[in-house]
């Protein structure tokens, strides 16, 4: 039986209004840089009836006016943006989050130790050291999806979700992570609690991240999370 290999990017339509343009099949910072390129690159070269563009792990959906332009020629038009020599890069923020890993906000980093045969400390140092993305928004409202867990305490979802999860969880599964920005259920696994503010109040920036953007996580004591919650 002869496999068969994707040639990327792969243009699907959408609907009648959308494009989806796929880089790949994984979770992988190039890949992501691809998608990011071009989110740029479209927000200041936009194509006659462009729209809108949502980047996601490896694919970015672009929207566009039907009664302006089509299918083809969104492809057309996006494929001459891909082949340009210019660069649309931008340097990305590094944005800081503060996390306690106390037990009381880390019901399962036992847990995680167990499965990956090392300490609670250990788990701990590794998650400050991921190299984290921003890769994409979703699921709720502030759900940035980050990429750069390390690969000794990636774990799969958990069989069934847990109610009641508070805001500002640090969850991960698998290479990924998140802080959780309101009370709701959840099958990552929870390492920790944040109160860095997430959802910001401000309508022209509703959330802390860009997508593109860098994270850095800081260890924080429980007085200091005390302190920082308003407490």
């Amino acid at each position: 039986m002869t496999s068969f290999t994707r040639s990327f990017p792969v243009f699907s339509p959408v609907a009648d209004h959308s494009l989806l343009v796929e880089f790949g099949e994984t979770i992988d910072h190039a890949i992501h840089a691809r998608v990011i390129k071009l989110d740029r690159t479209l927000a200041t070269q936009p194509f006659a009836g462009f729209v809108e563009a949502i980047p996601a792990y490896a694919s970015l959906l672009l929207r566009f006016n039907p009664l302006l332009t089509d299918h083809g020629q969104a492809e057309a038009a996006t494929r001459r943006l891909l082949g340009e020599a210019g660069s649309a890069e931008t340097p990305a923020s590094l944005r800081d989050v503060l996390v306690c890993y106390d037990d009381e906000f880390a019901p399962d980093i036992s847990a995680v130790a167990e499965a990956a045969g090392v300490t609670t400390e250990a788990v701990i140092e590794a998650h400050l050291s991921g190299d984290y993305d921003v890769f994409m928004y979703g699921f709720a409202p502030g759900y940035a999806y980050l990429a750069g867990v390390p690969e000794k305490i990636g774990m799969p979802r958990k069989p069934a979700a847990v109610r009641g999860v508070p805001a500002g969880s640090v969850l991960i599964a698998g290479p990924q992570c998140l802080v959780s920005t309101i009370t709701m259920p959840t099958g990552w696994w929870i390492i920790g609690r944040s109160p860095t503010p997430i959802l910001t109040g401000d309508a022209d920036r509703p959330f802390l991240f860009d997508v593109g953007d860098k994270v850095r996580f800081r260890r924080i004591t429980r007085t200091e999370f005390d302190r920082e919650a308003g407490r």
